[in-house]
């Protein structure tokens, strides 16, 4: 062993634990990017919001304004963001042509529509 000691336990302040606690209660914020923005363990993150939620934490959290008064840190991170809903897939296009002996199926994409009306007048000619 090189004497080096053992590690000291980080102590947090209050304002700081619900300042973490009240960010990781917005909407869309995942608990490991809040704690990795201020350099903790997201399971010591996660007593803290469970403290919190049952009365023993530090206090009531902090709100955090439209404005985003709580930065968590300039380090890049975790950001939500708010994603349209998907389109209505519109069905594909289904052909089957019969030649004498020779069949074919063909599904395509019903947003290239008119390529697929030019294929078909060039087969059927």
């Amino acid at each position: 062993m090189n004497g080096g000691g053992r590690r000291r336990r980080r102590k947090h302040e209050p304002e700081f634990k619900a300042r973490v606690v009240a960010a990781c209660e917005q909407p869309g914020v995942s608990i490991a990017s809040v704690a990795l923005s201020n350099g903790l363990n997201a399971n010591l993150v996660r007593r803290w919001l469970i403290a919190h939620e049952q009365g023993d934490g530090p206090g009531k959290a902090p709100e955090i304004s439209s404005q985003g008064d709580v930065r968590l840190s300039d380090a890049p991170g975790f950001v939500a963001l708010q994603l349209a809903p998907p389109e209505a897939r519109l069905a594909d296009i289904r052909i089957e042509v019969q030649r004498g002996p020779t069949k074919i199926s063909v599904v395509w994409p019903t947003a290239v529509a008119a390529d697929c009306a030019t294929w078909l007048r060039e087969l059927l000619k």
